[in-house]
């Protein structure tokens, strides 16, 4: 079964609150994350808020990668979606996940656009939560997904 495009959704805890609080760190951030995955940027727009927070989008030639912060809880919601097969969106999810200093990430993946060759298309779902970032921070490679916190649900509509 062919795909579309892999969006990933990442709910990171334990955000370096210095990290996040910055506009030009969240954006050098995210737009590294697109380096990192392959992807080609073609516009970039970030917002501080007063007093606390950052909003962006990074505009890739793939999709889109977003975030939005909240120093004061140390929390970053993070978003990339990318079509295509070379890019490498799970790489950038690592990476800005790491640069911001996340302890844990609740992460779904949708698969999207995927179709049994009828043009009639849906989504997979897989989501899991880790203490990713410890073991990267440390220099370690993050470790594997843990099958027993992950669900996994295909859509499919009805004909």
């Amino acid at each position: 079964m062919d795909t579309i495009g892999h969006h990933y959704i990442a709910e990171a805890s334990g955000c370096d609150p210095n990290v996040i609080g910055k506009v030009e760190s969240v954006e050098q951030i995210l737009v590294r994350a697109a380096e990192v995955a392959g992807v080609q940027v073609w516009s970039i727009s970030f917002h501080r808020f007063s007093p606390n927070g950052v909003s962006g989008v990074v505009v890739i030639s793939e999709s889109h990668m977003s975030v939005h912060t909240w120093p004061e809880y140390g929390y970053a919601a993070v978003d990339i979606f990318t079509c295509g097969g070379s890019a490498k969106p799970e790489k950038a999810v690592e990476w800005a996940l790491k640069e911001f200093g996340a302890t844990n990430v609740h992460i779904t993946e949708v698969t999207r656009g995927l179709e049994e060759g009828d043009k009639v298309f849906f989504h997979s779902i897989v989501t899991w939560e880790e203490e990713l970032l410890k073991r990267a921070v440390n220099g370690q490679r993050a470790p594997a997904r843990r099958a027993p916190r992950r669900r996994r649900t295909a859509a499919r509509p009805k004909k």
